[in-house]
């Protein structure tokens, strides 16, 4: 296998779907405050199957089950910290299991997705964290994943600039391949803006020149958004990751989405002409989808 960076310099490669929206599909309960990560504990097997589902629709890269695992959310669980760092590492080997091939990228979910609360989706808990603080939050989880032997860590669904500035920091720090991944929105000028209302291409400007950073990009957005951040995105120099949800919302609240779902295909073609590289889904997006996704860039 090539290098993801390398693989990505030659053209477009597929990326899986929503883990936990087909963990959920299967019958399985992620409505706990570990989500899909409690799974790494009670059933790894069917972490396997889901990976597998999605490595069999084309996907070339398998994302891990540990968006949401963090020693923190497993200690609130009643999980040891020993235990609670195998379980982190152990899903780097369920992945590549599950993939049979291909790249594993290791999730890094944001300091908000700890708290179980959405509050991913607004960067709300950014006005009381500095990013030391979140430096030393992000370090050991991005240690384990790197150890146990992920090709590059995925640090998604971020939504502020000040978890740029600490992901980056610390992937620089450890000498490890990541992709920025942000969440966005697009304002009534059309301007992408982070979910803190920072312009995305001034964000994306953090990770210029930074080898460590293989690619830039936006995840669980609505598709609609993902064309105005592909654009600014692609003004980083580097590769841009495109991996939308379906278009639903999540209501934190109600723990529902909310919404009609759809990722049309044929928007595929104008991202990749934008600079995207790299390519899947969020949140409810399921193996079909990758297929259609996985046809239309052959």
């Amino acid at each position: 296998m090539p290098d993801l960076a390398d693989a990505l310099a030659a053209g477009p490669v597929v990326l899986d779907g929503g883990l936990s929206t087909e963990l959920e599909a299967r019958g399985h309960d992620v409505s706990s405050a570990l989500w899909s990560a409690r799974l790494l504990r009670d059933d790894p097997g069917a972490i396997v199957a889901a990976h597998a589902a999605f490595a069999a629709a084309g996907a070339e890269v398998a994302t891990t089950a540990s968006y949401q695992a963090t020693a923190e959310g497993f200690a609130a669980a009643g999980v040891d910290a020993t235990e609670a760092q195998r379980l982190i590492a152990s899903s780097v080997g369920l992945a590549r299991e599950g993939q049979g091939g291909g790249w594993v990228a290791g999730s890094v979910g944001p300091y908000g997705a700890m708290l179980a609360d959405g509050s991913e989706y607004t960067g709300a808990y950014l006005a009381g964290t500095d990013v030391a603080a979140l430096r030393a939050f992000h370090r050991p989880r991005m240690e384990l994943l790197a150890q146990a032997g992920a090709d590059v860590l995925a640090c998604e669904t971020v939504p502020a600039a000040a978890e740029v500035e600490a992901l980056v920091a610390e992937a620089r720090s450890l000498g490890v391949p990541i992709w920025l991944s942000l969440t966005t929105v697009v304002d009534d000028d059309g301007v992408a803006r982070t979910r803190r209302g920072e312009r995305v291409d001034e964000v994306f400007g953090m990770a210029a020149g930074i080898d460590e950073v293989i690619a830039v990009g936006v995840n669980c957005t609505a598709p609609a958004a993902i064309g105005p951040t592909v654009a600014a995105a692609a003004t980083a120099g580097k590769p841009v990751v495109a991996y939308p949800n379906s278009g639903e919302a999540w209501d934190a609240g109600a723990r529902r989405w909310t919404g009609s779902a759809g990722v049309p295909p044929g928007d595929v073609p104008g991202w990749v002409a934008a600079g995207a590289r790299l390519i899947g889904g969020c949140c409810r997006v399921r193996p079909a989808d990758i297929a259609a996704l996985a046809a239309t860039i052959s």
